[in-house]
């Protein structure tokens, strides 16, 4: 009879429910009880097969019989949670009295530091960033700056080549020289990154970062050169920075001139970092060469440019005081944390 089998059930589940120890097991009883073959879902599934005169009555006791048991399943979950719950606080709990852990906080890298506070000052001056591929042709990293297939700058011992036209480049001059065909001028870039030279010692790597800009625009002169040197090195080590030009020679510019800026360390009055000279050469830069503006499709006759360009790696040297370049890139947590 069906009101035996359902008292059965409830006596049995019951039963069960008093035994059980963790949640898992109350999942286990409701698809079983109330699940798509449940017990009472089988039971009511079998009203079909009662008559009309007893349907209401056996109907009754399982509706009454699912009330029992979904309070009784609801009950013994309750208590198995604020078991749980208990446990956890118990458990788990944090004394707030403690000291708490120290965060242990980072910091730039000093070549990231240097080409942020560089390109920073270079933006508020007008000038955009760009960028340019590592791996480059043969054209754009030499012939495109006026050096030709003798050059000494090719030697296989200076430059890594890849193919008689691929290389890894050795100056970010190669982005000067994709933007000048690509720009109408006028337009003021500067372009930081990474490149690459067959030399390692303590104060050359054979990886290394170069940042370089250029103006191009009618009318431009030396004096405009000097100018945004003058206010760029100033803004970099410090208002009371001596700046001093010397002529030099590039395959790029001409004229052409070698920067040097007092230095940060003793200003001026000769210590080990400067050698006792008092002033630290810098960067290099000039008037573009005409032959340059000319290969890149640029009118010279109408527009004139000038370009600079200095090591980043020895420029973070200077300003935090780093005597050997290779400390750089030892990634030694040691040396890192210093620039916190």
């Amino acid at each position: 009879m069906i009101i035996d089998e359902l008292e059965k059930i409830k006596e049995n589940i019951l039963k069960e429910l008093a035994d059980v120890k963790d949640i898992k097991s109350i999942n286990e009883i409701k698809v079983r009880v109330f699940g798509k073959n449940g017990v009472i879902t089988n039971l009511s599934k079998g009203m079909r097969d009662i008559s009309p005169e007893e349907r209401p009555k056996i109907g009754a006791l399982i509706n009454e019989a699912r009330v029992l048991l979904t309070d009784a399943i609801e009950k013994k979950e309750k208590v198995l949670e604020d078991e749980v719950l208990a446990l956890k606080l118990a458990t788990e709990k944090v004394d707030i009295t403690q000291p708490g852990k120290d965060v242990k906080l980072g910091a730039l890298h000093p070549i990231n530091d240097v080409i942020d506070k560089l390109t920073d000052i270079c933006v508020n001056m007008g000038f955009s960033v760009v960028e340019g591929p590592e791996i480059e042709y043969d054209y754009y990293n030499f012939e495109a700056m006026n050096i030709p297939k003798n050059h000494p700058s090719r030697d296989m011992q200076d430059t890594f080549f890849i193919t008689e036209d691929i290389l890894l480049r050795s100056q970010t001059s190669a982005v000067q020289a994709r933007e000048m065909e690509s720009r109408k001028p006028p337009f003021k870039i500067v372009c930081p990154g990474k490149t690459y030279r067959n030399d390692s010692d303590a104060t050359h790597s054979p990886i290394f970062n170069q940042m370089e800009g250029l103006v191009v625009d009618e009318n431009v002169s030396m004096a405009d050169l000097k100018s945004m040197l003058t206010i760029l090195m100033k803004r970099l080590f410090g208002e009371d920075t001596a700046i001093r030009f010397r002529p030099s020679f590039f395959p790029f510019t001409e004229p052409s001139i070698e920067v040097d800026v007092s230095c940060p360390n003793c200003h001026g009055k000769g210590c080990s970092t400067c050698k006792g000279s008092g002033m630290l050469e810098l960067l290099g830069a000039g008037i573009v060469n005409p032959k340059v503006l000319e290969m890149s499709g640029i009118d010279s006759k109408k527009y004139k440019g000038f370009a600079f360009g200095f090591g980043l790696d020895r420029t973070a040297m200077i300003l935090d005081g780093i005597s050997d370049i290779r400390n750089l890139y030892k990634n030694d947590i040691r040396f890192l944390d210093q620039f916190k």
